[in-house]
């Protein structure tokens, strides 16, 4: 798989992002050219600066004319006409209907009726359909991103001058991790919030990968603090022990059947927690209860927060980050004198699947612990081979 991860310590830009993209091997020429088809009104540039030190690719939009209010549809259409591939056409649709979405939301009003301002410009629509390009040259099947560095202080806007994260940026970054360090400007534009809202897989902690690229797409400014860049690094999945940012949810609970707490713990596992434990607890005024801790993939936080509120009779939720270190691991079949069992091996031990030797106890009739030591000597004797 080729993962591209986003390095978002001086914030987000589509200009910016477009820049790293290309910096990292996307074709220049083939960006420029498509682009041109969109038939706009846009000159593109590409320069190489230097911003703290660090050679990085600055790409520009010069429009011809100046920039026109456009609702979502026209947006659409101007993409759909232009000679991109129908996949990059459908990211670039993905990523403006999200920005749409939250225009609408911060705006009180239909997404059609949204005039798009700023991120109706032509800088803004070649931005992010030459990102969706870049990364469907550079053959990118999954995006991670950093915590992300949204600056602070207030922006210039049409509507006035707006706190920073402005408040699409906010809406779109919404139970994404962000912070605000540097100078005090907007340093992650609703452009970029939009990008990676719409189509990040994660964000937190560097993926496992084999990195066989990087790129650096510098933003306008050259701050005395830091480099204004964003940095991608492009890929392969590893074997490597995995480090993730990981969400934890909470809840503490003494007044709910011991039934419903298992019934919730197995609906949240089905659903794809990686993890979840059940830590019996004293509670205030000296109550018994038990605090319910899962361990998840950001992207699947709301889902299993309904379940555990849908489920459970607990009226809060905690959550809260961590980092989650996974040993490289691998799956063996071994065969036992009643069936096949998986075993998971890492560097630390190997362990015969429970469900498997569950499932075999239960058809034979024979004592779990006996199908765990037989697959356990059968993975020891294909180890000896």
């Amino acid at each position: 798989m080729t993962i591209c991860y986003i390095d978002a310590f001086s914030g987000i830009a589509g200009d910016m992002l477009v820049g790293a993209l290309a910096d990292g091997g996307a074709d220049r020429g083939l960006i420029s050219r498509a682009l041109d088809s969109l038939a706009i009104g846009a000159t593109i540039e590409w320069d190489r600066v230097q911003r703290r030190g660090i050679s990085a690719t600055k790409f520009r939009v010069r429009a011809d004319a100046p920039a026109k209010h456009r609702h979502l549809s026209g947006i659409l259409k101007l993409i759909h006409a232009a000679e991109l591939p129908a996949s990059v056409k459908a990211k670039a649709e993905q990523v403006f209907r999200v920005l749409g979405e939250a225009e609408a939301v911060v705006h009180g009003v239909d997404i059609e009726k949204v005039h798009f301002h700023e991120v109706g410009a032509v800088d803004s629509i070649c931005d992010i359909a030459g990102i969706c390009l870049a990364l469907d040259l550079l053959g990118i099947e999954r995006i991670y991103c950093s915590p992300i560095n949204v600056g602070s202080g207030t922006v210039q806007t049409e509507h006035g001058i707006l706190p920073v994260p402005a408040p699409a940026t906010a809406r779109l970054l919404a139970g994404k991790p962000i912070y605000s360090r540097g100078p005090a400007v907007e340093l992650t534009t609703p452009t970029g919030a939009a990008v990676v809202a719409a189509l990040a897989t994660g964000f937190g902690a560097m993926p496992p990968m084999r990195v066989q690229a990087i790129g650096y797409g510098a933003g306008d400014h050259d701050f005395a603090e830091h480099a204004n860049v964003v940095r991608v690094m492009t890929g392969h999945a590893s074997g490597a022990a995995e480090a993730t940012t990981v969400t934890v949810i909470e809840a503490n609970i003494d007044d709910a059947s011991p039934q419903l707490i298992g019934y919730a713990m197995e609906l949240m596992l089905d659903a794809g927690a990686l993890d979840a434990v059940v830590v019996p607890a004293q509670m205030k005024k000296g109550r018994p209860g038990v605090q319910i801790q899962v361990i998840a993939e950001e992207e699947k936080r709301e889902e299993l927060a309904a379940i555990l509120f849908r489920e459970t009779t607990t009226l809060g939720i905690r959550f809260h980050t961590a980092e989650r270190r996974v040993m490289a691991r691998e799956f063996h079949e071994v065969q036992t004198p009643h069936g096949i069992v998986r075993v998971k091996a890492g560097a630390s031990g190997f362990a015969p699947e429970y469900e498997d030797a569950r499932r075999i106890a239960a058809i034979t009739g024979l004592p779990l612990k006996q199908i765990i030591a037989e697959a356990a000597f059968a993975f020891l004797n294909l180890k000896k081979r």
